[in-house]
């Protein structure tokens, strides 16, 4: 049994005995289905005719002493009185009768039916007889008849129909008598059934228990000597079934606890060692912490004055933009300025050429009008004194021309020189005009420098922000820091307590033959946190 499982055992005991409750409800609706069979039977035939033959007798007696009153009667018109209810009656009596005749099945029941039949015609004829007689007027007749023939017949009618229904009534008892031999048989086996499956069930029970508790009650030994600390004690586990499996599963969980608590023993020591060293750990860490925040504060300090410094260096370069740019207007006014200079002396240039044109024609005037008062003069000359006051006025045509011919030659060296001196001036200019142009865009190159300039501090400027709102995040953060080392220490403290306390835990268990504390008590370190840097 111990090789079939918990479920199996179960299953085939309950299997058993629902069979017998199969068997037990089977053989109860056959003797049941017997006792409702012959029930009905007795309704149907002899308890129904039993109740059809009283209610025939009861009218039949009705009619009988209706008759019986007016026999007796001397008031000639109570047979027309019962007449109606008399023919109704009949009618009744006489449906019942043929009812009756459909049930009659066995011999003596058609025999003495067939009685009843003659007793009840002689009934019918003594009876209309009487009433034909009273009717007549005929009272001694009629009352003749009732005494002799009607009263005789009468009691003999309501005698066999007496019988009929004493013989009904005992079918009935007989029926009655055949259910409760039914009922009783069926209780007897009904019986005998329950107190087989009883004993059955009680023999299964047993076995099923015995099976189960048994190895239930070593399991629960088991699990109390683990928990009482002993894990030294053997477990049989040599059973297949569920309890079997049970016993094992604990065998295993003893094996793991042994494992378990070995192991943790060990550990309990490391990390109670190793919680010192966090420990001491979080000391040396609080201590780099609150360097690093104070490194970290005077860093804030001097990006605070690099950024003073970077926004009046951006200020300056911007003020420098402006000049550079007013500058740069100016000195394109510069250059246009030297343009028109240039576009002047040009003209000059060109009136100077111009005007040495002109004295050149001038001179050549001169010089003609010269040779003209000399050629004047030889012909005055010649003329004698008749052409002597016109050699005077060539005389001094000569002197006028030769004045301006002098004249002329002053005028073009100084125009020569004029001219050179706008020449040389045209290049002084232009050479001018080009530096102009060189400085413009000398200006404009340092404008753009200090535009890049301008914008690479705007950028410093913001890189400085960024990197202040760094130190102030890395401020934060370093502030956090300590509090988590704050938590860490008060963590490693705490771990280094339950380290103890599960020391004093697992030190009930008793893995080799004796149980044992942990060795490991390690000394709880004092630390003191930077709470804020």
């Amino acid at each position: 049994m111990a090789n079939i499982s918990i479920g199996k055992r179960l299953a085939l005991g309950f299997t058993i005995i629902l069979a017998f409750a199969v068997l037990i409800t089977g053989i109860s609706v056959w003797r049941l289905q017997g006792v409702a069979s012959a029930t009905s039977e007795m309704m149907q035939v002899p308890l129904a005719k039993e109740r059809m033959i009283s209610d025939w007798s009861g009218k039949i007696d009705s009619g009988i002493r209706r008759t019986t009153a007016i026999a007796r009667s001397s008031d000639p018109s109570l047979g027309a009185y019962f007449a109606e209810e008399s023919k109704a009656s009949s009618a009744a009596s006489s449906e019942l009768q043929k009812k009756i005749e459909t049930l009659i099945s066995d011999d003596d029941e058609k025999d003495l039916f067939a009685r009843i039949g003659e007793q009840r015609k002689v009934y019918l004829s003594s009876r209309d007889q009487i009433n034909k007689l009273k009717t007549a007027g005929e009272l001694d007749e009629a009352t003749k008849v009732f005494e002799n023939v009607f009263k005789p017949g009468t009691a003999k009618y309501q005698e066999l129909i007496v019988e009929l229904l004493k013989m009904q009534r005992a079918k009935i008892d007989a029926a009655a008598a055949h259910i409760e031999d039914i009922a009783n048989s069926s209780r007897r086996l009904l019986f005998v059934l329950a107190t087989l499956v009883l004993a059955l069930g009680a023999a299964c029970a047993w076995l099923l228990t015995t099976g189960i508790v048994r190895p239930l009650q070593e399991a629960v030994e088991a699990a109390r000597r683990v928990a009482n600390g002993d894990l030294t004690g053997h477990i049989d586990d040599s059973a297949r079934d569920e309890t079997g499996q049970l016993l094992s599963a604990l065998k295993d969980m003893n094996a793991s606890l042994l494992t378990i608590v070995t192991e943790v023993r060990t550990g309990t020591d490391h990390i109670t060692t190793s919680s010192s060293e966090i420990a001491q750990g979080n000391q040396d860490l609080s201590r780099r912490t609150e360097q690093q925040a104070g490194a970290l504060e005077e860093t804030a300090s001097s990006m605070e004055e690099l950024t003073s410094t970077v926004r009046h260096n951006a200020d300056n370069a911007r003020q420098a933009n402006q000049l550079a740019a007013s500058a740069a207007q100016v000195a394109v006014k510069g250059g246009e300025v030297v343009a028109q200079v240039v576009g002047t002396m040009d003209s000059i240039n060109q009136s100077s050429s111009k005007i040495v044109d002109i004295i050149a024609v001038i001179d050549g005037i001169a010089f003609q009008t010269n040779i003209l008062a000399l050629n004047a003069a030889v012909e005055a000359a010649r003329a004698g004194e008749q052409g002597r006051g016109f050699a005077v006025v060539a005389s001094e045509v000569r002197n006028l021309a030769q004045r301006s011919a002098s004249a002329a030659k002053e005028i073009k060296a100084l125009i020569g020189d004029s001219v050179e001196k706008v020449n040389q001036g045209s290049k002084l200019v232009a050479d001018a005009g080009t530096t102009m142009d060189e400085i413009v865009a000398s200006v404009h190159k340092v404008s753009d420098m200090i535009s890049e300039i301008t914008a690479a501090s705007s950028e410093q400027s913001a890189g400085i922000n960024e990197v202040n709102q760094a130190i102030g995040s890395m401020d934060a953060v370093t502030q956090q820091n300590a509090a988590l080392v704050e938590q860490a220490a008060a963590a490693a403290e705490s771990m280094q307590q339950q380290a103890a306390a599960l020391a004093q835990a697992v030190s009930v268990f008793k893995v080799d033959g004796t149980p044992r504390l942990s060795h490991a008590r390690a000394s709880r370190p004092q630390l003191q946190i930077a709470r804020s840097v």
